[in-house]
């Protein structure tokens, strides 16, 4: 299993939210290119989201990404308010390597699926889910649809993986949902990106051996405030 650092973007700078609440907004100092370029040392993929698109449904960050892009090269992945074949096609062209669309998977499935025949492998379902059930919206909207359910739907196209956040989890570090990310590689056959969470090495070395279908984990905040490095964090996952 292979670590993934995560910048999320809301008003230009890197900030994480907790449960994806707008009103709980933790803001770093260093500029996210800045943070991209010190990473790139350690790993080869990086995961940003566009905050600000994640609410208003449109790509709104696109110029700090390409910034970011820049700094990191390749292995960048994008989500955040991307629904449209025209936003897909934009971040691939600023040399984006995955796409992640997440309300758009709920909302236009055909979307999904044009993206993945366009760009095979370079798509990423996200499922966000409370309690099993899917949230969009940036996470302002739980619907009535069950996670392992929205998966199976996709997974006969050509996508490179499912991104699983448990929102209850995210930026609280108290430990992603390891069960359910297990299932959902195992009930679907579909290589799953685990997120939310991750507060300490030993959760990265649970989810390592959660079995073969959790191929990544995200990790965010332990990061950002400097809870163990992104070196000891990609020995712990590969543990």
């Amino acid at each position: 299993m292979i670590v993934i650092p995560a910048i999320d973007i809301l008003g230009g700078k890197a900030v994480r939210l907790k449960q994806g609440r707008y009103d709980q907004v933790t803001t770093y100092d260093d500029p996210p290119e800045a943070i991209a370029a010190e990473w790139r040392k350690v790993v080869q993929r990086l995961h940003v989201v566009d905050l600000d698109g994640a609410r208003s449904g449109s790509a709104a960050q696109a110029s700090v990404i390409e910034r970011v892009v820049a700094a990191f090269g390749t292995g960048v992945q994008v989500g955040g308010g991307i629904r449209s074949m025209e936003d897909v096609d934009r971040y691939v062209a600023l040399g984006v390597e995955r796409i992640v669309l997440g309300t758009a998977a709920i909302r236009d499935p055909d979307l999904v699926r044009r993206a993945a025949e366009k760009h095979p492998a370079r798509v990423i379902v996200a499922v966000d889910a409370k309690e099993g059930r899917v949230a969009t919206d940036g996470w302002t909207d739980v619907s009535e649809r069950l996670a392992v359910d929205v998966v199976r739907g996709f997974s006969k196209l050509p996508i490179a993986a499912v991104l699983y956040t448990d929102i209850q989890r995210d930026g609280m570090e108290v430990g992603p949902n390891i069960a359910e990310t297990a299932r959902l590689a195992l009930e679907t056959g579909t290589s799953v990106i685990a997120s939310g969470g991750v507060g300490t090495l030993e959760h990265l070395r649970a989810l390592g051996a959660a079995g073969p279908g959790v191929v990544a984990a995200i990790v965010g905040r332990a990061l950002h405030e400097k809870r163990f490095t992104l070196a000891e964090a990609v020995r712990a996952a590969g543990t």
